[in-house]
């Protein structure tokens, strides 16, 4: 368990709502039952956004879901609109499009308030004390609970936290992508939850005998391997691997047994060095 902002405990492992399909018909009703299979299995954190399906797989959510158990947390991620000159997807963190994206999120998860509201990225166009301003109007008024980034630096995450309080950080990270081990050391030192996306990826064949090796000495998959390896890597991560398959969210959450050894760890730890050569070569 985690504590996110110091009393909203949460499952470590959790589950991302990204690659449900929302649109009517055998897809959606399968969606409904994947995610309500993960509630069966004591996922208490699943993460979803505006900019998935633009509201739909919020309204998914609720769905399958509503009335709510009282452990669940969904959170929700705003700030890229459908503002772009031909109406493409865009950032757009100006403080009356998240504001109206906060206000629409609320009436499709059909809540009073999202415990946990993300800034899906940082808008370069507007300026981040505007951004991260709204947002902490929006938690004065009552609208969001507590206030998390995605995608951001060290130096963004520190700019932030002069604002306001941040309790999470989402970005791209796994056993082969340690880009943000910086970011990740931040959260760690300031008790940031760090919910990692895209935490299972694959490299060069080397990396995947060398993960699929271990998995065999432990009686475990490679993906549940990956994610014992980052539930053991930082007390504050909590992985949101995401799927449409109930079989493979079954595997993912059953990642959670998975012990590893220190030779293990040093094994995997080992690649990532690999991974890191071979993006530059």
């Amino acid at each position: 368990m985690f504590a996110i902002g110091g009393d909203l405990r949460v499952r470590r492992l959790g589950f991302g709502a990204m690659h449900l399909p929302a649109e009517p018909g055998p897809a959606r009703e399968n969606s409904v039952a994947v995610a309500r299979r993960a509630v069966e299995l004591g996922v208490t954190l699943i993460d979803t956004a505006y900019l998935y399906g633009g509201g739909a797989n919020e309204e998914l959510l609720a769905e399958a879901l509503y009335p709510y158990p009282d452990e669940l947390l969904i959170t929700t991620k705003v700030g890229v609109a459908r503002t772009g000159p031909g109406g493409e997807w865009k950032l757009d963190g100006r403080p009356e499009v998240l504001r109206e994206q906060v206000e629409r999120a609320l009436g499709r998860l059909r809540v009073g308030r999202i415990e946990l509201l993300q800034l899906h990225r940082i808008d370069p166009e507007t300026p981040l004390a505007d951004q991260v301003g709204t947002l902490r109007e929006l938690r004065d008024e009552g609208k969001i609970g507590r206030i998390g980034l995605s995608e951001v630096s060290v130096d963004e995450l520190r700019q932030a936290r002069e604002i306001v309080d941040i309790v999470s950080v989402q970005n791209r990270y796994n056993l082969l992508d340690r880009e943000h081990e910086r970011v990740l050391a931040a959260c760690e030192a300031a008790g940031i939850a760090f919910l990692p996306w895209r935490p299972v990826a694959w490299g060069e064949s080397g990396a995947r005998a060398e993960i699929a090796g271990v998995a065999a000495e432990v009686g475990a998959t490679p993906t549940q391997v990956a994610l014992a390896w980052l539930l053991g890597h930082s007390p504050v991560v909590l992985p949101i691997p995401g799927t449409a398959r109930i079989d493979h969210l079954e595997e993912n959450v059953a990642a959670e047994d998975v012990r590893l050894t220190p030779a293990q760890r040093a094994r995997l730890d080992a690649l990532a060095v690999q991974a890191s050569k071979e993006a530059r070569s």
